[in-house]
């Protein structure tokens, strides 16, 4: 996948907002990894911030609904992971300063 595609993705993906913190998934460190297969489809490897998130399914339609209007993009496969598991250390400083964490 080039540069320019990948910029989109994450682009896109900074649109969707983890309901409960008001911060975008990219900035909380969710977003693992992207690949687009050569048919079109971007499969999205990405965490929850708690395994018992009761808005994963909301959270996985957003992330498929946000990367639908990149043309490239034919279907979007969300895979939730938990390992590596996520921390406070993922998240981007812009997050850590809109939350109040050190």
């Amino acid at each position: 996948m080039d540069q320019d595609l990948k910029d989109s993705i994450m682009g896109a993906l900074e649109l969707v907002v983890d309901p409960e913190l008001g911060i975008d998934i990219v900035n909380l460190g969710l977003v693992y990894d992207v690949k687009m297969e050569e048919e079109g489809k971007a499969i999205v490897d990405m965490t929850l911030t708690s395994m018992g998130c009761p808005l994963a399914g909301t959270i996985v339609e957003q992330v498929k609904s946000a990367l639908a209007d990149i043309p490239e993009i034919k279907d979007t496969e969300v895979n939730i992971v938990w390992n590596p598991p996520w921390s406070k250390d993922k998240m981007s400083r812009y997050a850590k300063i809109a939350l109040g964490v050190q």
